[in-house]
């Protein structure tokens, strides 16, 4: 090969997108590590002329504070920063999966009812949505605990409702539930009833698919669901009994007490979450075609039955990535309980636990890391759910 020949290879050899795509990402990937690394040794420096010891070593330190909310055993002098952890991240799931299940119900109901055709719904449903998406959501948790739960009466007057339920700005307080060993045979029950619905419902959706045959999945799984635990439960020998609030003269005892955080927050969030799932709802039922209404209209199907097995079932198609969005969002959210003195994984672990120990890059990083996870499996279970409603084509 002639000099001129080599130098147009090495010519082409520069100008080969391949090669420049390498190129530029190794470029890429180097400068990113110096950064990294660039961060690193300044956290490092600055933590050392602090003389602040970096590490996990805190995990184990007495903790020293107390928490008001918690779903596992915690004291201010027998627990660690570690056990705080753990509070605060259970108090975060709790608030989270509770508040995705009431807005998801309160969403679809806003979002059909601003299609309906009764005009006074459809009106109500659509102020619902355009003052809730449009005003601050820290604003609406200030509103729902400075406004409306505060100003209720103190203990010695609280609010009698039925079932021995009293309501105070302490918060809410229920008979509280005490359960004996043998209630565990009751909660195996409980979780085998929903193995068994989700297997029947599978069961059913092939049968249908083979013969036409449709089954009522809703009231048979509901069957099983509240069923098979309730006649364990009488066969047990009903372990379950109740502390029930006692009203006295200057204050309540007993019971369980829901604190007005929880309450305002979680409030919050699902009304918050539900005015966008309605909209999400309203697009994906928009978005199926006129003609499948009408080819449903045709065979006698009436609106309600329509809208059950015709349109929602294509709708979720359109609904569920969006719908994900709204999960993750109502999620990350809930770290704004720190504005009003909920326990959460934001307020106890990153607010107090580090303000105590200053590992401030490693409480950050711990969590950063919980919510990328928690993320991060609610996507994977929503595209699971997303590719199951996907349309297959032949």
């Amino acid at each position: 090969m002639s000099n001129p020949q080599q130098r147009r290879a090495k010519a082409s050899l520069f100008y080969d997108p391949k090669i420049r795509g390498y190129v530029y990402q190794a470029a890429l990937v180097a400068i990113v590590g110096f950064l990294i690394w660039s961060a690193a040794s300044n956290a490092i420096t600055n933590l050392r002329a602090q003389k602040i010891a970096s590490g996990f070593g805190f995990w184990h330190n007495a903790a020293g504070f107390d928490v008001n909310q918690k779903l596992i055993p915690f004291s201010a002098s027998g627990s660690t920063y570690g056990q705080a952890f753990y509070v605060g991240l259970l108090n975060t799931l709790l608030v989270a999966a509770i508040g995705i299940v009431l807005s998801t119900f309160l969403g679809f109901f806003v979002g059909v009812s601003r299609l309906s055709s009764n005009w006074v719904l459809s009106k109500l449903a659509m102020i619902y949505v355009e003052v809730i998406r449009n005003l601050p959501l820290l604003l609406q948790l200030f509103f729902w605990y400075n406004a409306v739960l505060k100003p209720l009466p103190d203990a010695r007057n609280s609010i009698a409702l039925p079932f021995n339920i009293f309501l105070n700005n302490r918060g809410l307080i229920l008979p509280n539930p005490q359960f004996a060993p043998a209630f565990e045979a009751v909660v195996i029950a409980f979780f085998l009833a929903i193995v068994a619905a989700i297997a029947f419902y599978i069961w059913s959706k092939k049968q249908q698919e083979r013969t036409g045959t449709q089954y009522p999945n809703g009231l048979i799984s509901l069957a099983l669901i509240l069923g098979v635990p309730l006649l364990t439960y009488y066969a047990a020998g009903q372990p379950l009994s109740f502390d029930l609030p006692q009203q006295g003269r200057f204050n309540l005892t007993g019971g369980l007490q829901i604190f007005p955080e929880f309450v305002a927050l979680l409030i919050g969030l699902t009304t918050y979450t539900a005015g966008f799932i309605a909209e999400v709802v309203r697009a994906g039922i928009l978005a199926v075609s006129k003609g499948q209404t009408e080819a449903a209209n045709a065979l006698g199907l009436r609106a309600g039955p329509t809208l059950k097995l015709v349109v929602i079932p294509q709708a979720m198609r359109v609904i569920i990535p969006p719908l994900t969005s709204n999960y993750l969002n109502l999620t990350k959210n809930s770290s704004l309980a720190v504005a009003i003195g909920y326990p959460d994984l934001v307020q106890v672990f990153t607010g107090t636990v580090l303000n105590q120990t200053g590992q401030a890059v490693e409480v950050v990083a711990i969590t950063m890391a919980v919510y990328l996870t928690i993320s991060l499996v609610t996507s994977f279970i929503m595209n699971i759910y997303n590719k199951r409603m996907a349309l297959v084509e032949r």
